[in-house]
C-alpha cells in the first residue's frame, strides 16, 4: 500500500448560503464516508481546518494574519490515505461528499 494525500478544497462556507437542511444531511454523508473507508482500512488521518492561521511569505519572511486564498477558495481540510495506487486514492477521494457543495479534491502520493 501507498500513502497518499488529499487536500480539499472548497468555497469559504462563509460565502456560501445553505439550509441547514441541508448541512445536515451534507454532515451525514461525510460521517457515512468516513465510516465506509475507516472499516475499509483505507482512511490514516486528516482533519477539517479552521479559518484561524497565518500566512509566512517572501525572502524576509513576513508573517500576516490570514489565511492563503484563490478569490473565496480556501484549502478546507486534508486526508491521510492509503491505497494500492494513485487510481484506487483518486477512486476513493472521488466518491466523498466534498463535491456536494462545490468544492473539490486534490490527491498526492506522498514521498517516503
Amino acid at each position: 500500500m501507498k500513502n497518499f494525500i488529499v487536500i480539499f478544497r472548497e468555497s469559504d462556507g462563509r460565502t456560501l448560503q445553505h439550509s441547514q437542511e441541508e448541512v445536515n444531511l451534507h454532515q451525514q454523508h461525510w460521517k457515512k464516508w468516513f465510516e465506509e473507508w475507516g472499516k475499509a482500512g483505507n482512511l490514516k488521518g486528516g482533519s477539517g481546518l479552521s479559518l484561524n492561521g497565518k500566512l509566512i511569505h517572501g525572502s524576509d519572511r513576513e508573517i500576516t494574519d490570514q489565511i492563503h486564498r484563490a478569490g473565496t477558495e480556501i484549502v478546507g481540510g486534508f486526508l491521510l490515505l492509503q491505497a494500492n495506487d494513485l487510481e484506487q486514492a483518486t477512486e476513493i477521494a472521488s466518491s466523498c461528499p466534498i463535491f456536494e457543495f462545490g468544492g473539490y479534491a486534490e490527491v498526492r502520493e506522498m514521498q517516503n
